[in-house]
């Protein structure tokens, strides 16, 4: 005899599990429906955002053109104190420290006190040379001088030059900013002092000027183009701000149409921020363009001014050059996006 209680178990337990398969199948179906609808409401997006940047062209003009302003001023403002940095750099680096003896002394006794002033950890490089080649390296330097020329070949005149001429000690420095040590070594050392030249101090504080001098248009350039630049990213911010806020009062009916028959609000406020997002692309490829095309243009004429421009010729090579353009780019976007969320904010509730 069939146990009724059995068959209605089993069909329970048949009709339980028909039943959470269809709603396994729902459920997939609605997540591949919701996907598929999001897909589509992106593309709405994109397309109203696009559509109301044309609706306000000039105002969208006006503000990525401001935004462009802000970006260049941005990108001068690195590019010098780049610039300004390498030149400094490039000049320490080429800064040697003379030391002047007494004419006549040996070159044993300059060998001597190069060994001594080796031992300085900051000391990258020591030269010595006496009297007699200080002499000819003299004449090297005016070998396009025929009156000087002419007039050393006088026996006397070249006996004269030569007992006024000093054996020199050329110093290359690690550190150019710390020479405690070479200072030390000049003031202390007894070979040092025995033959140390009194008419001409050691050149410690040569080129010093110049690059104290570099190191301050640096940080005016620096300052001076944040100040500046903050300014025009304000103008760009309410630029911008005042487009969106425009292109809601255009749209409040069609707005509030949307809200009522309950649109999401990501798609409400997604064409505005498009919008403003197109603007900063724009205004991030037009900055982009033209600090690219105005550096090459000034490049070879700063290179003609002995001015490093090594570090942003770097980032104007083709393989960086994409990189540079991106982070304009994004920096664009997210100033558009910052804007028009504020807009909306204040004035879409």
């Amino acid at each position: 005899m069939i146990d009724k209680e059995s068959i209605n178990e089993s069909g329970s337990r048949a009709i339980r599990q028909s039943s959470k398969q269809k709603q396994k199948e729902n459920l997939k179906t609605l997540v591949e429906n919701s996907s598929v609808s999001k897909v589509r409401s992106t593309g709405r997006i994109l397309k109203y955002g696009a559509a109301s940047f044309k609706r306000n062209i000039w105002l969208s003009i006006a503000a990525t053109l401001v935004m462009t302003i802000t970006l260049i001023i941005l990108l001068i403002t690195i590019g010098a104190s780049m610039i300004l940095g390498a030149t400094a750099d490039a000049m320490r680096q080429k800064i040697d420290i003379t030391i002047y003896f007494t004419p006549g002394t040996d070159l044993e006794t300059l060998e001597s006190m190069a060994a001594e002033m080796r031992k300085e950890s900051n000391v990258s490089h020591v030269e010595v040379a006496d009297s007699n080649m200080e002499y000819n390296n003299m004449l090297e330097e005016n070998k396009d001088n025929t009156e000087l020329l002419a007039a050393l070949e006088d026996e006397s005149m070249h006996q004269t030059m030569l007992s006024t001429m000093q054996a020199t000690m050329r110093i290359k420095v690690y550190d150019p900013d710390d020479l405690s040590g070479v200072r030390y070594i000049v003031d202390n050392s007894e070979l040092f002092q025995a033959n140390l030249d009194n008419l001409k101090e050691p050149t410690y504080d040569v080129n010093q000027a110049q690059i104290a001098t570099i190191n301050s248009w640096a940080n005016i350039a620096k300052n001076g183009g944040l100040i500046l630049g903050a300014v025009f990213l304000v103008i760009s911010i309410l630029v911008i701000f005042n487009t969106i806020r425009m292109a809601i009062f255009s749209r409040r009916e069609e707005i509030y149409m949307m809200k009522l028959v309950g649109a999401d609000s990501s798609f409400i406020r997604g064409p505005f921020l498009v919008e403003a997002q197109i603007c900063g692309i724009a205004s991030g490829i037009l900055a982009s363009t033209a600090a690219y095309f105005g550096f090459s243009f000034l490049a070879p004429k700063l290179s003609s001014y002995g001015i490093d421009i090594s570090r942003v010729a770097e980032l104007m090579d083709t393989s960086k050059l994409v990189l540079v353009y991106l982070i304009v780019i994004g920096i664009g976007i997210l100033v558009g996006s910052i804007s028009a969320r504020l807009a909306m904010q204040k004035h879409m509730r």
